[in-house]
């Protein structure tokens, strides 16, 4: 393959292979807004794009919601009235960080009333109450769990969860504060029937960021993992609820549940439950999967971990057999979106059914949420040829060209997201050389026509989608050679053409892209040229972009291979010649620096024109090429070397001054020297110093230094080649000595 410059590998033969490029989509997935399900509160970490605080399904049943018989507890609007500062400061100040939600600044206070601004009076007396009721519960409970009274525990415990549940950071923060939490290690055993509502009470305080240490600190994680061995659904719950909250965001609590041993439990259980589908069952795989992210989020090591415990197959197994449930199916799909970044998660996606899940649930969608959700797992998996395959046969293309053709006309920012993540999604799939030929048909698979459209369209990332369709759909001669028969060269010239002057960058770069791999085949080189492509690209000359500036290099340098007339045409051009002199000096740039020394190269070699090589030593070009017969690159050594060799033999006498100026002798010197140069290298480098020694200045040089006894020891080499010409050399030095 012919690699970028920069990336040039050695070759052992003197011949470059040229293949096409794979052009990636770069897709970019807009991130949702955060979601909340009704009355949560729990907090999940995020799956592949890193976004925080989605609340987990709210599972549990809260003391005040059991005695309403089971709903959610009421949000009472109330009326705000100002309440003068000197009635409400005495008790204010022993209680003020406890009734922050009674309190509300005025949006626009009367000057006849100073002070704070409380809720009604109705209220604020209740929260007063409440932080009352808080100290003295948590007394009672200390004295309660030393007596071991199990009624009384209750009745303490609901009064805890009932204070969370009006305000749970206040609340939080006394209950640390009165070192209540060593209180709940033996509540936490097995056999006590409190520990639910102590797990409960966990997941509830550990909504908070202070608490989650705290929580660590007081050795409550072990006793937690020990609940998962129970039986009992509603312990199973509140102690995943538990968990799962005092790992998010949480270094410690993640190493804590790592070392008792919980992800080992818990991914058991969900294999163990996933084939379930009563309501509670499926409640608790909700809050087991939010536990496994949580505890896994940002960590590699930790989702490797969880891959090794196998939980991507049953994952996926829950998800078809769960996909009715709107909040399982999320959990799953953002548990999905978090181990599949990772690529050791690749190969266990690619030997499950997830294709076919996946385009399963998507065609049951109809919120652009929904479907946006599914979009982040399918890019991520997409990476793999694998399972790229496996998406087109379960028939995700057809979903994709749906998507594009209900937003193509749609103005809202919802449609122009999914308009570019579907058309990415696509050139990703593309890029699977097996599922891109699938697609391609033989040039008549109706998916390739259907992109062919998009590049003609109006909408810039169609355009964009189509043409790097295209140069994906360009990777081997056969392809190539039918669209250039088919016309498409035509279709990218006048969309390129559309964006010359201040156009779109990206299009630009994804169309001359094609253009460059189209051009690969020897057959299509002259029908190009013909089309008047090397016209259109010398157009964008005049780009200060580099990506632009690299893919207009390489689509010339491609154009010119082994077509003489074409490379004399343009090495005359000294508008051309000259900006790649410009261009080989772009060290921040080094694939355009790299480029621009190949096509000086290639003018020269493929020319063979003395014209070309003057055009170039007038600009400046020679010490360049010098310059890059030292590259790393073989490739570009070998290159540079030929195209010095013909300077010297067409016109020594203009270019001498350059190639001394640019130290040639000394660098040649020093690659035949090099027992690490390549055959090749050090093969043309003898046939350029026998070419250079009809300059007196270059000659003396050449005697000046020790080539006689380098080039006999190449009498020798192992390359049969090279001792050949070692042999020829060493006769031609000793000749003009």
């Amino acid at each position: 393959m012919e690699k970028q410059a920069g990336q040039l590998e050695g070759k052992t033969n003197m011949e470059e292979e040229e293949e096409e490029e794979h052009i990636p989509g770069g897709i970019s997935f807009q991130e949702r807004a955060q979601r909340s399900a009704a009355g949560t509160g729990d907090v999940l970490a995020q799956g592949p794009f890193r976004r925080r605080g989605d609340p987990l399904e709210q599972c549990q049943t809260s003391p005040c919601s059991e005695r309403q018989g089971g709903g959610p507890c009421p949000d009472v609007s109330v009326t705000e009235i100002p309440v003068s500062l000197c009635c409400a400061a005495p008790r204010a100040q022993c209680y003020l960080s406890g009734i922050s939600a009674a309190l509300h600044p005025p949006s626009a206070p009367s000057s006849s009333h100073s002070g704070i601004w409380f809720r009604d009076p109705a209220r604020l007396n209740e929260a007063f109450r409440m932080a009352d009721s808080l100290c003295e519960t948590l007394q009672k409970l200390k004295l309660t769990a030393a007596e071991g009274g199990v009624d009384n525990l209750e009745r303490d415990l609901d009064g805890l969860l009932k204070a969370l549940a009006h305000s749970n950071a206040e609340a939080s923060e006394k209950i640390q504060e009165s070192g209540i939490l060593k209180v709940f290690l033996d509540l936490l055993a097995p056999q006590s029937s409190c520990a639910p509502k102590v797990a409960n009470i966990i997941a509830e305080i550990a909504k908070n960021e202070f608490m989650r240490s705290p929580c660590v600190d007081a050795g409550l994680i072990p006793p937690l993992v020990q609940l998962l061995h129970c039986k009992d659904q509603e312990v199973l719950l509140q102690t995943g609820r538990a968990l799962g909250n005092i790992c998010y965001d949480s270094h410690e609590g993640r190493s804590a549940v790592d070392q008792a041993g919980g992800a080992q439990i818990v991914a058991d259980l969900v294999s163990s439950l996933f084939q379930n589908t009563e309501p509670a069952n499926q409640r608790l795989l909700t809050v087991f999967c939010g536990m496994l992210m949580n505890y896994s989020h940002d960590d590699d090591i930790l989702q490797a971990q969880l891959i090794g415990m196998g939980v991507i197959p049953t994952l996926v197994k829950l998800l078809g057999i769960h996909s009715q449930n709107a909040a399982l199916t999320e959990m799953c799909l953002i548990a999905f979106g978090n181990l599949a970044e990772l690529e050791s998660s690749k190969e266990q996606f690619a030997s499950t059914n997830i294709a076919e899940e996946l385009v399963s649930l998507f065609k049951k969608q109809a919120e652009h949420e929904k479907k946006e959700m599914i979009f982040e797992v399918l890019a991520p998996l997409a990476e793999n040829d694998t399972i790229k395959l496996q998406l087109v046969d379960a028939g995700l293309v057809e979903c994709l060209l749906d998507v594009v053709r209900q937003t193509v006309d749609g103005d809202k920012d919802e449609d122009i997201a999914e308009l570019k993540t579907a058309s990415d999604l696509m050139v990703l799939l593309l890029l699977g050389d097996e599922s891109m030929q699938k697609l391609f048909d033989g040039g008549k698979g109706s998916v390739f026509q259907q992109v062919l459209s998009w590049v003609p369209s109006h909408n810039h990332q169609l355009q964009l989608a189509g043409a790097l369709a295209i140069a994906n759909f360009a990777r081997n001669d056969g392809n190539c050679i039918h669209m250039v028969d088919a016309g498409i060269v035509q279709l990218l010239l006048d969309l390129l053409d559309r964006h010359v002057e201040d156009g779109n960058v990206t299009v630009q770069h994804a169309a001359l892209s094609a253009l460059r791999n189209l051009a690969i085949p020897v057959v299509n080189k002259s029908k190009m040229l013909s089309a008047g492509v090397s016209d259109e690209v010398l157009k964008f000359l005049k780009s200060e972009m580099p990506p632009v500036q690299f893919k207009l290099l390489g689509t010339l340098r491609m154009l010119i291979d082994t077509q003489a007339d074409a490379a004399d045409q343009l090495g005359k051009n000294a508008k051309l010649v000259g900006r790649l002199v410009e261009w080989c000096e772009a060290k921040d740039h080094a694939g355009v620096m790299g480029e621009s020394n190949r096509l000086l190269s290639a003018l020269i070699r493929h020319s063979k024109s003395k014209d070309v090589i003057r055009t170039i030593i007038h600009a400046g070009g020679v010490k360049h090429l010098v310059t890059m017969a030292t590259s790393e690159h073989v490739i570009m050594q070998n290159e540079a070397l030929v195209a010095l060799g013909l300077i010297a033999a067409l016109d020594l006498g203009s270019a001498e001054k350059e190639l001394e100026g640019a130290s040639l002798v000394p660098i040649l010197h020093r690659l035949l020297s090099d027992d690490l140069s390549a055959p090749e290298i050090k093969y043309n480098s003898m046939i350029l110093i026998c070419a250079v020694m009809g300059s007196e200045p270059l000659h003396k040089e050449v005697q000046g230094l020790t080539f006689l006894d380098v080039i006999s020891k190449l009498r020798s080499h192992e390359n049969k080649t090279v001792a050949h010409q070692a042999s020829l050399t060493e006769q031609r030095l000793t000749v003009q000595s």
